[in-house]
């Protein structure tokens, strides 16, 4: 029941319907209103209550849709709940001295137009706004921050190495290549079409890149690109791509094993049969999770924040306008549909 003299808002949300097995659909989803009184955080929480701005849409939320059959890093999505994600907030009213109204913000948040977030300890304020906020979803979040620990702190890049990415036009493969150039490397990345492959080579500086869908044979496609082999894979594929890739690695390679979004929509996940490269080429392959790392978030944005503002970075976004078209646009992600960093704008303020 509402207070009097307080306004009650309506807050639309989307809500996960069921479990998903196999490949998500967007009527697992459902646009859903709730009410909120008053716009303020609960008497006594040290919660933040913000108006949500931006909302990221990431391969690894397909895992959050399964049933939880074994622990995972991050728990399941609950149905009849808001799915959370990543995004970009303004502090509407705040119970943590952390965080004062009008502050505006990233990290986990609901997938609605106004979310309590109770958990602070993965929010950060935004101290520059002087680049598109919409960047913090991606380049200046949570998949810049993969592309940074990934690449120089499992990878360790040296001037003149071969370096490899896989599905290099998303949100983070754009990033890690533009770093391995930065370093004097050489670049290729595959993407699923025309249009990405050519974004990767005009628009992100690739050395080279092809379309993986087009190789019927991925072995031969990378003997082509690495004649004298791959010093680091990054990867967010998995499956034939990492097998084929194993195969090309030169000796004391690494791999950052960053996601597989080709098993994710799986019930059951391909093998991997050329694992005796790790011994024989004496590769150093090891999986991450970025919240692991936030600690060198300080020194990322000391990094990046100069590059991006002189314009010797670029970043790519497929923007999707509306809560309501976010089911689409997460969707979409396993279909390749997007074009670079995949972004839902539920209010331009």
């Amino acid at each position: 029941m509402a207070i009097e003299g307080q306004e009650v808002v309506s807050n639309k949300q989307i809500i996960l319907n069921d479990y998903v097995t196999g490949y998500p659909k967007e009527s697992h989803m459902e646009l859903k209103s709730s009410k909120l009184t008053g716009l303020k955080v609960p008497e006594g929480s040290d919660g933040v209550l913000v108006k949500n701005l931006y909302l990221s849409c990431d391969p690894y939320m397909r895992g959050r849709m399964a049933r939880p059959l074994v622990a995972s890093y991050v728990g399941a999505f609950q149905p009849g709940s808001p799915i959370k994600g990543y995004g970009v907030a303004r502090v509407v009213d705040s119970g943590n001295p952390k965080f004062k109204k009008g502050d505006l913000v990233w990290g986990f948040t609901g997938w609605e137009e106004y979310s309590l977030i109770t958990t602070t300890d993965a929010l950060f304020k935004i101290e520059h706004a002087d680049v598109p906020l919409s960047y913090y979803t991606g380049v200046l979040g949570m998949p810049g921050m993969t592309a940074y620990v990934g690449f120089y702190h499992i990878c360790s890049p040296k001037k003149g190495e071969r370096v490899y990415v896989s599905a290099a036009s998303g949100a983070v493969g754009q990033l890690v290549g533009q770093l391995a150039k930065l370093e004097g490397c050489y670049v290729v990345g595959s993407a699923g079409s025309k249009e990405k492959v050519d974004l990767l080579k005009s628009k992100f500086g690739f050395d080279e890149a092809f379309n993986y869908k087009e190789e019927p044979d991925l072995d031969a496609a990378l003997k082509r690109y690495f004649p004298d082999g791959i010093d680091i894979y990054f990867e967010n594929v998995g499956g034939k791509m990492l097998d084929a890739v194993l195969l090309n690695m030169r000796i004391h390679g690494r791999i950052a094993v960053c996601g597989m979004i080709s098993q994710y929509n799986l019930e059951k996940s391909e093998g991997v049969h050329n694992l005796m490269s790790l011994i024989k080429q004496r590769i150093r392959m090891e999986g991450f999770i970025v919240s692991d790392r936030y600690d060198l978030y300080p020194k990322y944005l000391e990094l990046i924040l100069p590059l991006i503002k002189s314009g010797k970075f670029t970043y790519v976004e497929d923007i999707a306008k509306g809560l309501e078209n976010a089911p689409a646009a997460l969707i979409g992600l396993f279909s390749g549909r997007n074009v670079g960093k995949q972004v839902v704008v539920v209010s331009e303020e």
